[in-house]
């Protein structure tokens, strides 16, 4: 299905994405005619590359996308678009890396589950947002002064918080709520 997805949508790359051991979003970008190959025999990468996940003596990692997570990137052009899958990470003998941040909560859902818990879990996503300056780079300067729930004028980032809502919900996902953080 997810085959047929990407040549009926036009879509150009394809981002396999996971997740390091510090919660930081990593990918790689294949094009659709390495799909099938992905989901048989994994795309592989140096993890020894990646802060936490492994020495260079056994750095040798795969990703298989996991077809369910398949998400449209709506900020791409929709011509060619391009899509994200989560991936399984997986050692060359198949096993499943143990740092992987899905296994690792896979693993936490099962333990609690032992005892009788269930688990229920969500994210909160901060940010600063800075001024850039006059060539468009990004400086250490905060993009307002504005504290907790702040509205216009203090807060310079509400149409920022709603373009990201926006966006999000394109994906599927929905925010509870936004608003300005105390920092600046």
């Amino acid at each position: 299905e997810v085959i047929e997805f990407i040549e009926q949508e036009d879509v150009k790359f394809i981002r396999l994405a996971f997740c390091d051991v510090y919660g930081n979003q990593k990918n790689l970008a294949i094009l659709p005619s390495e799909l099938e190959r992905a989901f048989n025999q994994g795309i592989s990468f140096d993890g020894s590359a990646v802060d936490g996940f492994t020495e260079a003596e056994h750095s040798d990692l795969f990703l298989f996308p996991i077809p369910s997570t398949l998400t449209v990137l709506p900020w791409r052009s929709t011509s060619g678009k391009v899509v994200r899958m989560f991936c399984e990470i997986k050692r060359p003998d198949g096993t499943i890396f143990n740092k992987e941040s899905r296994y690792i909560l896979r693993q936490a859902v099962l333990a609690a589950k032992e005892q009788n818990l269930e688990i229920n879990i969500g994210t909160e996503c901060e940010f600063y947002l800075f001024k850039t300056d006059e060539k468009g780079d990004p400086t250490k300067i905060p993009f307002d002064n504005a504290g907790y729930m702040s509205v216009a004028p203090e807060d310079k980032g509400e149409n920022i918080r709603r373009e990201i809502c926006l966006t999000l919900k394109e994906m599927d996902i929905h925010p509870e709520s936004s608003h300005h953080e105390e920092g600046p």
